[in-house]
């Protein structure tokens, strides 16, 4: 019996060790939540702070307003879009961190390295087009091609951790791709892909592997 049960348990720590050396586990669903969160607050101070209510695309949104008005707005925006970014990505490194730190996994190893590898490819592709088309006035595919492009950073980087990251990528590129549809609902696409869809994907992700 007990050269049975030691079998389990040898089985147990084989697929442990398997596990961790092909996947990154040390993504944390708080990171996920608490990066939702961010990207909704980003979005009312876009509509409420810099556009008083109104909506980014909708026809003739700037009309009748000057350039010098316009190129503030448009500072506003790259300004609130940057610290969105740069507290998510805090968020993200702390929880991470901390996960990795409790559960005794390293952050840095060849599958991380890979990892990120396949999610900067299209991030950084994005990162060169959307501000080109940002000083170009063509907002209306900005918020698309954000969520295309992140989405497909997603679907690259999912095969070497979870397979929810996966799920989430395909999630913003459908958005991504319905958003360039309707663009003039471009701010309500991002707060439903950036928000509520990285909302439900941390509190699927903390319900199943850290609770």
């Amino acid at each position: 019996m007990d050269s049975k049960s030691n079998y389990f348990e040898d089985l147990k720590v084989i697929k442990k060790v398997m596990e961790e050396s092909s996947r990154f586990l040390s993504l944390s669903g708080l990171s996920g939540i608490f990066a939702g969160i961010i990207a909704l607050i980003g979005a009312a101070i876009a509509i409420l702070g810099f556009m008083n209510g109104g909506i980014l695309f909708v026809d003739g949104y700037t009309t009748g307003m000057s350039s010098h008005d316009i190129a503030v707005l448009k500072s506003e925006f790259f300004i609130d879009a940057i610290l969105v970014l740069i507290f998510a990505l805090a968020f993200s490194f702390f929880f991470s961190i901390r996960k990795s730190a409790s559960k005794g996994l390293k952050m840095w190893t060849p599958v991380s390295r890979r990892l990120l590898i396949n999610l900067m490819i299209p991030l950084f592709t994005g990162g060169i087009l959307i501000p080109i088309l940002y000083f170009q006035d063509q907002w209306q595919f900005i918020i698309p091609l954000m969520l295309i492009f992140y989405g497909l950073a997603l679907v690259n980087a999912g095969k070497f951790t979870y397979n929810e990251v996966f799920y989430l990528g395909l999630s913003e590129i459908i958005t991504g791709l319905v958003s360039a549809v309707f663009p003039v609902y471009g701010l309500f696409f991002w707060c439903f892909g950036f928000g509520l869809l990285h909302i439900a994907y941390g509190l699927i992700m903390y319900r199943k592997y850290e609770i």
